[in-house]
């Protein structure tokens, strides 16, 4: 049996997230989705990314997140287990993500480059799909879109009712 990861926020989980995980999932076994800044004290400043670590770029627990993706994965008829994951302690990473798990990072910009070489230097395989920054859905460009209504289409529908009742 072979374990794939892929990492990320999930500020909300949204389709491209959910490619990343099929295509995981079409070269493994079994997914395991880890949840990064899984709370507050889990944030830190990265340079290649400035926003990551504040309070609005991070409106959902991760409970709330647990729940997103639970609705996500079911949605899309995915499996995955889902994890927390903090990134500032490389050290406990694999009590929740064994090393024998091969990390899946779409790249968009330095800071993805620089996630999987993070998660490299902590003895995890990596591999890495190029993205096109100008195709990539931005989940700040959903958040933004959560006062006005427009954050409906650019979620996986079954989110939809998660969402509304966290809003």
């Amino acid at each position: 049996m072979t374990l794939a990861a892929v990492t990320g926020r999930f500020q909300p989980v949204h389709a491209q997230h959910l490619e990343l995980f099929a295509h995981a999932l079409a070269h493994h076994d079994e997914l395991v989705v880890a949840v990064t800044n899984p709370d507050r004290q889990a944030r830190r400043r990265e340079p290649t990314s400035e926003h990551r670590h504040t309070d609005a770029a991070n409106p959902f627990t991760f409970f709330e997140r647990l729940r997103l993706l639970g609705a996500a994965l079911a949605g899309a008829g995915l499996t995955a287990t889902v994890v927390p994951f903090d990134l500032t302690r490389p050290a406990v990473w694999p009590e929740y993500v064994p090393l024998d798990a091969e990390q899946y990072v779409r790249a968009y910009s330095s800071w993805e480059v620089e996630k999987a070489d993070q998660l490299r230097a902590g003895g995890y395989a990596v591999t890495v799909l190029d993205g096109d920054p100008a195709a990539k859905l931005d989940a700040t460009d959903i958040r933004a879109g959560f006062d006005d209504g427009s954050w409906v289409d650019l979620v996986p529908s079954s989110t939809v009712p998660v969402l509304r009742a966290l809003l």
